[in-house]
């Protein structure tokens, strides 16, 4: 009996060996599922880790200026001939004929002065031309007499060339009395104030009965005479913008009174240097006034339109980098990196810079770069909407004509 459970048992023993390795493979085998589940899992956590660690950006090539580009900048009208008109002699107004905003023509009286004391030194300056007049007819007689009778040999030579000499004496002070009538008569003539040209009175500062004092002195002028059917037109154009002003230049311009109309004006010179304080280079232009719309002395926003630099670039505001290294813009190269380029700006619009090297058509800008970036970095290129960049350039160029005023 003992000996059947001996074989009994015996032939279990085996089978609890297979049993209990095949629950040791199990279990190995599930601790080897949750250890490679668990390194691939680190591993897809460690690639989407690094996959968002790589910034996405936007890109774009930059766009070229335009063939032109308009300036605005203000500017100042002033009449095409003033003039401050003084008195050339003293005395007291009588009279004034022509006040502010009168239209005058050329030798219109605009004013009369009383002189009394310039009266009378030309009635002194007569008389003292018929008293040297009667004076030089007696010199002449006795000079003539005194040559006859030298003639005839009854007195001396000497005597006759004092009485020759005499006569030229005589002549010489009646031409120099001629000489003061004239003057006197000559200031006599500007007791009459005249319009010297055609034109419009922008100035009275006289009345009736103020004293004159002659010449300008500290005194404002009695009046201002200004002729307004053209007018110029002053306007300070900055110094890299000097090079494009040449022979031919139009602008247009236009005035707060009048909104909604602009006018035409031509180049007509400029003063051919940069003012030092402004680094500017003064500009005239010509205006035709003949509507009479326009006044001197107004503010004005003045248009031109210059020529671009065909190697101008046009990036938004945002793609500049600011570092130590100088102003740069990152692009993206071939292979997904990024690159930073120095660059140097021309003019700043605002929203838009406009770049005059440093960059080419080829180039894919990051329009807002991340501020860790660097050289080499790899970047995710989003896929902006069709001319993003371009459509903010095209609002760059409307900046334009307001980045100078």
């Amino acid at each position: 009996m003992s000996s059947e459970i001996e074989i009994a048992h015996n032939k279990r023993l085996p089978h609890l060996k297979l049993v209990g390795l095949a629950v040791l493979l199990v279990a190995a085998g599930i601790a080897a599922s949750g250890i490679v589940s668990r390194l691939h899992a680190h591993t897809q956590l460690a690639q989407w880790s690094a996959e968002q660690a790589v910034p996405t950006v936007v890109a774009a090539p930059p766009s070229q200026s335009a063939a032109t580009q308009p300036l605005v900048l203000p500017g100042h009208l002033a009449a095409f001939v003033n003039a401050p008109i003084y008195a050339r002699v003293s005395g007291y107004l009588h009279a004034w004929y022509a006040d502010i905003g009168t239209h005058v023509k050329a030798g219109q009286l605009l004013g009369l002065i009383d002189t009394p004391d310039l009266d009378q030194q030309l009635e002194q300056a007569k008389a003292d031309l018929q008293s040297s007049i009667a004076n030089e007819r007696l010199a002449a007689v006795t000079a003539a007499r005194w040559q006859k009778m030298d003639q005839e040999g009854s007195v001396s030579q000497q005597v006759t060339d004092e009485k020759t000499s005499d006569l030229s004496a005589k002549q010489a002070t009646v031409a120099a009395n001629q000489a003061n009538v004239k003057r006197l008569e000559a200031l006599e003539s500007f007791k009459r104030i005249i319009a010297p040209f055609d034109g419009v009175v922008t100035a009275r500062t006289t009345d009736i009965g103020n004293l004159i004092d002659a010449g300008g002195g500290n005194r404002p002028e009695l009046f201002a005479v200004s002729d307004e059917h053209r007018l110029r037109v002053y306007v300070n154009v900055p110094q890299s913008y000097a090079s494009d002003i040449k022979p031919g230049l139009s602008a247009t311009l236009t005035v707060p009174e009048h909104p909604g109309m602009t006018f035409n004006a031509t180049l007509d010179n400029t003063d051919d240097s940069i003012t030092q304080s402004s680094g500017t280079l003064l500009v005239q232009l010509m205006v035709d006034n003949s509507s009479g719309l326009l006044i001197p002395g107004d503010y004005t926003k003045v248009k031109l339109t210059l020529p671009a630099n065909s190697h101008s670039m046009l990036v938004p505001a945002s793609a500049l980098i600011f570092r130590q290294q100088g102003l740069q813009v990152a692009v993206v190269d071939q292979d997904g990196r990024a690159e930073l380029k120095p660059v140097s700006v021309k003019t700043d619009l605002g929203t838009q810079v406009e770049l005059d090297s440093g960059l080419s058509v080829t180039d894919r800008v990051i329009a807002n770069p991340p501020d860790s970036l660097s050289a080499g970095d790899r970047v995710r290129v989003a896929s902006p909407s069709p001319t993003l960049i371009h459509r903010a350039a095209v609002a760059g160029h409307n900046q334009t004509e307001s980045a100078h005023d």
